[in-house]
């Protein structure tokens, strides 16, 4: 049998990396499901992402804090919490756990 695939979402965690780790788990023309790790990463104050696809993330482990461009103030995500963000929402990663990784799933796809 082929196409099947396994592994395991929390595994590999590097435990302070200079750079956000991105890696791509699952990938089709219309998907794209995503693992995330942070440390104490955030975007820069004066970047706003803008994307094409919806995004559907999920924190795993550690903390974050999201704030969309007409909200006031950013949105807190722990582990268990999600959120779906629609195509052209504009919006930043204000902070994530500085004391830990944080482990995020995300699902780009088109609508």
């Amino acid at each position: 049998m082929t196409g099947i695939a396994s592994g395991n979402l929390l595994a590999a965690i590097v435990p302070r990396a200079a750079e956000e780790e991105f890696k791509t788990l699952l990938a089709t023309d219309t998907l794209r499901i995503e693992r995330i790790v942070s440390h104490g990463h955030r975007t820069a104050d004066d970047v706003w992402y803008d994307q094409e696809w919806a995004e559907w993330v999920l924190v795993v482990h550690g903390s974050a804090e999201l704030r969309f461009e007409h909200e006031s103030a950013p949105r807190l995500l722990r582990p268990g919490d999600y959120l779906q963000i629609p195509p052209h929402a504009r919006h930043r990663v204000t902070a994530t756990d500085p004391d830990q990784p944080t482990i995020w799933l995300a699902v780009h796809f088109r609508v």
